[in-house]
């Protein structure tokens, strides 16, 4: 057992680096758990083509401008990765690695958290684990039918694996478009979604949608209308290489299918469709198993918090699973300002130093 510290951060990505750098402006002991084997988080194992909705200075974490990528507006993943290392070097973020937590446990006046690689004990937890590690699938009827492959946006790395097959993209959202428009020219694709697929409007990218998302909260902590936030704005942000597929003709959504057979899919009318391979590009859950001991979640499977704070354990924060805790607190520049005020109610919470 180490050292009783302040508060150990459980995610070394994004959400955990936000954190790690406020905790450290105030001069809390803290440690950082990943269970990745490097800096950088999830954007490590994104696909290959995979680009930022925002310019690098509207894509940065507390204290420290992304620089831009020579050559490209919005930049890639590996210019992400760098960026996240030189952020943890740059504010000596103690991060240890490669832990896996498997679970945060009541211990007194503490929280033990528990690894293989050995315990923590804190006054205090900020889990910061994202959803990138619980994919979801949704349960179609067939699924367990179809004799081609079936893989999770999380699994697709490049067109070239698929030259030449005939490739069904599941999703409406950012990921099915993106990856949709990745296939399209190197596949026969269909592209499903659920409902018809909304685009932005050209002009809006991370900036405009992290605005929304911050006047949403604004007006319901308030207790006015509620603005609808991104979702009013539409569902997927025209990069441009979805730009230039859909402007081509080559990202004409089709409406879901209602099963899948051995061989493709099948829509209710009886109309079908052969697939080599289907993309299933449909979410993510909270990764909280680690948290699953401390018996917080409701009938839905959600922590209730106020803000990141969870209700019922005031010792844990939750940061960067979505809105719900925080604004955009999913993305990068979302972030600082639920890890800001997380970390100001740890030093609130552990009392004068």
């Amino acid at each position: 057992m180490g050292r009783q510290l302040d508060a150990v951060v459980i995610g070394g990505g994004q959400a955990g680096l936000a954190a790690g750098y406020h905790l450290r402006r105030l001069g809390l002991d803290f440690v950082v758990l990943d269970a990745q084997s490097t800096p950088g988080g999830a954007w490590q194992h994104t696909w290959d083509s995979l680009r930022l909705f925002s310019p690098a200075a509207y894509s940065s974490l507390p204290g420290r401008l992304m620089p831009p990528q020579p050559g490209q507006t919005y930049p890639d993943a590996d210019h992400v990765v760098s960026y996240l290392a030189d952020c943890e070097q740059r504010y000596g973020l103690p991060a240890v690695r490669p832990v896996r937590v498997e679970g945060v446990h009541r211990d007194g006046e503490y929280l033990r958290v528990e690894s293989a690689a050995g315990a923590w004990r804190a006054r205090t937890v900020i889990s910061a684990t994202g959803t990138w590690w619980r994919p979801f699938m949704p349960a179609v009827p067939g699924r367990t039918e179809f004799r081609g492959a079936q893989l999770h946006t999380v699994e697709y790395r490049r067109p070239g694996d698929f030259a030449g097959q005939k490739v069904i993209v599941v999703g409406g959202g950012n990921s099915g478009a993106q990856i949709a428009a990745d296939l399209a020219y190197e596949t026969e694709l269909t592209w499903v979604t659920r409902r018809p697929a909304r685009f932005l409007a050209d002009d809006i990218d991370g900036r405009a949608l992290f605005d929304a998302a911050t006047a949403r909260r604004r007006a319901l902590d308030e207790r006015r209308d509620d603005t609808g936030g991104v979702a009013s704005l539409g569902d997927i942000v025209a990069v441009p290489p979805v730009r230039e597929a859909r402007d081509a003709g080559l990202l004409k959504a089709q409406p879901m299918f209602t099963r899948l057979t051995a061989t493709g899919v099948e829509w209710a009318d009886g109309t079908a469709a052969e697939a080599d391979a289907i993309v299933w590009c449909t979410g993510f859950r909270p990764a909280l198993s680690h948290l699953a001991p401390l018996g917080l979640r409701g009938p839905q499977g959600r922590i209730s918090t106020a803000g990141t704070r969870a209700l019922r354990e005031p010792r844990l924060h939750l940061l960067g699973y979505g809105d719900w805790t925080g604004p955009a607190s999913a993305t990068l520049i979302g972030v600082g300002r639920p890890a800001r005020e997380a970390a100001r109610a740890i030093a609130e919470l552990l009392g004068p130093r």
